[in-house]
């Protein structure tokens, strides 16, 4: 991987930037995520480019991308990475539909005035499609 590196970062310095342990980034560049340059003596050295593709996994992650997509993402060869980012898409958007539903569920259960919640019709309709699949 070529690194452009007008900012040769330490592995302390980068894991401190994205508030991550160490281990993390050297965990990640074990199955072949990350492959930071290294200076003379052996440490590694973070440049921008690599800054940016750590941002990129932060974010693929925090968006529930495993690390096995994410790496697909990031192949620049990968056949694959279409389906892997429709699958990604289909994922994304299942779980923001079911956040919709959290949220009205939510939103209904802070002005319900019923004494049991569970008991509340309207309550209970947030999770009827649960419920009759049973």
């Amino acid at each position: 991987m070529k690194s452009n590196s007008a900012h040769p970062w330490s592995v302390g310095d980068v894991a401190a930037r994205f508030d991550l342990p160490t281990n993390v980034l050297r965990h990640w560049e074990s199955v072949g995520l990350l492959q930071p340059p290294r200076d003379a003596s052996g440490r590694r050295r973070y440049g921008q480019d690599e800054i940016v593709r750590i941002a990129v996994i932060r974010r693929s992650k925090a968006a529930g991308m495993s690390l096995e997509q994410i790496a697909v993402l990031l192949d620049d060869e990968s056949a694959g990475r279409h389906q892997v980012l429709q699958q990604h898409l289909d994922d994304l958007d299942r779980r923001m539909d079911e956040m919709r539903i959290s949220r009205a569920m939510t939103e209904h259960a802070m002005q319900c005035r019923a004494h049991d919640i569970a008991t509340c019709p309207g309550f209970r309709a947030h999770v009827a499609d649960l419920v009759s699949s049973l």
